[in-house]
């Protein structure tokens, strides 16, 4: 697990001489797409994935999205690879039962109030879903690019700052699959935080844009009023949460930055708690932090939960809900775009 890369957001030497290495990459995947056989689930299925590596805030948007379709009448549950987990499933995520090292630590944050299975064979996954049958949608977290499965919503996230950086294939930027190609997997886009990168400009009228603004709880920060903190974390963009912190008003003595998904070591903790002594410092970390950290260490340090809030929810539930309604997938784009404002 590694930071992101930083000449990932620019054209520098770094990633010119990468370039080669992103030609195998688009070769490998062009390989794999056209042997691919799709499979259809029972269940229709809406995919929250981005066309790039790196964190985008998906996964509060998938939790967001299962709240508001059950809210709607939907019977959701999600469906996730466990990326970083040990267990290959399909299994059904027990928070009591399971740890973060078991099925990984988004799967395990949001299982806490709702259905999620993990598996790293995401049709096998379907299935199992399809067995049960108590589900009648299938939110599937990231996954765009897995061929096997097929999706009635695609959904793509982006980060409003960092947009697709410097718009290279990987491993010379931060792209999963080639711009234009990636738009046309996508029946609509959500820009997560304000539009800094001008991606939304980028993508035009192409398809529709949804935005969203993701709040972290105002009352955990005046908690700490008067209070210095040392604020770490291991998420895609850990300086999306030290910026979210400062505006919010909080005295943060030190930001510490790790790899996303970042297995904490005992060196690590030892080196956190340290320097908040150092500052005089309480720590604080995300949700999908603290759930990765050792049981006694949950009681030392604070959670800062967060959440989405879109500029328009009942257009972008509408938009999702038209595109499960519709039988024919590559119809769905066209779906997306009449339920957009």
């Amino acid at each position: 697990m590694i930071k992101t890369p930083t000449y990932w957001a620019e054209r520098g030497w770094r990633a010119v001489l990468l370039l080669p290495l992103s030609v195998l990459w688009a070769i490998g995947s062009l390989v794999r797409d056209s042997l691919a056989r799709p499979a259809r689930a029972t269940v229709p299925v809406v995919c929250i994935g981005n066309l790039g590596a790196g964190g985008t805030g998906k996964t509060p948007i998938v939790s967001w999205l299962y709240d508001n379709l059950a809210s709607r009448g939907w019977q959701p549950v999600i469906l996730s690879r466990g990326y970083g987990g040990q267990l290959r499933g399909p299994v059904w995520v027990d928070s009591t039962v399971h740890t973060a090292d078991d099925c990984g630590d988004e799967p395990l944050m949001m299982a806490d109030t709702r259905d999620v299975v993990v598996a790293r064979d995401r049709v096998v996954g379907a299935r199992m879903i399809e067995a049960r049958g108590l589900h009648d949608v299938i939110i599937m977290d990231d996954g765009l690019q897995n061929p096997h499965l097929e999706k009635q919503v695609r959904v793509g996230v982006f980060d409003g700052g960092f947009g697709i950086g410097n718009g290279w294939l990987i491993p010379a930027g931060p792209l999963r699959t080639g711009w234009r190609k990636g738009l046309s997997m996508l029946n609509l886009v959500i820009i997560n935080g304000a539009d800094s990168s001008g991606i939304g400009a980028r993508i035009g009228d192409q398809l529709p844009v949804h935005h969203v603004t993701t709040q972290i709880d105002q009352d955990v920060v005046d908690s700490f009023a008067g209070t210095p903190l040392l604020a770490f974390a291991g998420i895609g963009r850990p300086a999306r949460m030290f910026d979210s912190l400062q505006a919010a008003g909080a005295q943060i003595a030190q930001r510490l930055s790790f790899a996303d998904h970042h297995p904490y070591s005992a060196h690590d903790l030892t080196r956190i708690q340290e320097e908040a002594h150092r500052h005089g410092a309480e720590m604080i970390t995300t949700h999908k932090d603290w759930i990765r950290l050792p049981g006694d260490w949950r009681e030392r340090v604070s959670l800062l939960p967060v959440s989405i809030q879109p500029d328009d929810a009942e257009a972008l539930l509408q938009a999702i809900e038209t595109g499960l309604h519709s039988p024919d997938p590559d119809a769905s784009k066209q779906a997306a775009s009449a339920g957009s404002t």
